[in-house]
């Protein structure tokens, strides 16, 4: 028979676990992550394949990504839930964009050049467009991605670069002696220009400070790169969710590292140039 008194619950009501406050997460909110005790303040809150985060900077620069989860922090010694903000977002700086140039508020987008820019895969195509999306849109650049770059001789023909119609390609793992830098040997021109950073992965180009650990693990060669990345911090093995949890660690230019940051400069300086319609 069920208690009249407690109901359902069999708990008394003085042991029941009450619910804790929420609180929104706002920007620069200092809290501590309960299970942890990582103390840090918000930088950003937002949608994962696994749920809402929050992401903490504590006061020596180190980012630390959180489920947003019931009773999950600490606010000055209390117990709380941490929630989104219901109110604007909170903008990313004082009049910059992600990228880290000056913003220009209420600025229409650029009807798209003929120049435009090349990247290796959706996932580059991705991080460039959170990084540098607004300062695209500003100067109509568009970017696209390939899928590789085994055929790129082919696409670039295809394409016919020329005067006021310039193509900037970024490639991954660009180093002396590999496949990407023999076949960028074959399109390099005055209308054309070719980049890489070292990486194996446009990946490896996320400070890995951001999603809380000290640096990318090493996979052995023959291992398909991003499953072993996925083993080896401890990931279920399902790229396109990994790839969101990496992406929603990136707020601006300063979650990358500088070995992209300048190839990626070098690419829309160079398609913008005066005469690149």
């Amino acid at each position: 028979m069920r208690s009249r008194e407690y109901g359902p619950d069999l708990t008394p009501p003085w042991k029941r676990q009450q619910p804790a406050p929420e609180v929104a997460a706002e920007r620069d909110l200092v809290v501590e992550e309960a299970a942890t005790g990582f103390c840090g303040a918000v930088v950003r809150c937002e949608r994962t394949a696994e749920g809402f985060t929050v992401t903490l900077e504590d006061r020596f620069g180190k980012h630390r990504v959180f489920p947003l989860v019931p009773r999950g922090f600490l606010l000055e010694g209390r117990v709380v839930t941490l929630v989104r903000p219901t109110g604007p977002a909170a903008q990313r700086g004082p009049g910059r964009t992600a990228s880290g140039s000056i913003a220009v508020p209420g600025a229409r987008a650029r009807v798209a050049r003929e120049s435009r820019i090349y990247v290796e895969g959706r996932h580059d195509a991705e991080l460039v467009e959170r990084v540098w999306g607004d300062d695209l849109r500003i100067e109509g650049v568009v970017v696209e991605y390939l899928e590789g770059v085994d055929d790129l001789p082919a696409i670039v023909a295809e394409f016919a670069p020329g005067p006021g119609r310039r193509l900037g390609v970024l490639v991954d793992h660009l180093l002396p002696g590999t496949k990407e830098h023999r076949i960028v040997g074959q399109v390099t021109g005055d209308h054309v220009l070719v980049v890489g950073h070292p990486y194996v992965d446009v990946w490896q180009a996320v400070k890995p400070a951001g999603l809380g650990f000290a640096a990318w693990p090493e996979v052995p060669r023959g291992e398909v790169w991003k499953e072993g990345v996925c083993r080896r911090l401890g990931w279920p093995v399902d790229t396109p969710a990994a790839w969101k949890r990496i992406l929603a660690s990136v707020d601006g230019w300063k979650d990358l590292e500088p070995e992209l940051l300048g190839r990626v400069e070098e690419l829309i300086d160079f398609v913008t140039q005066p005469g690149s319609a």
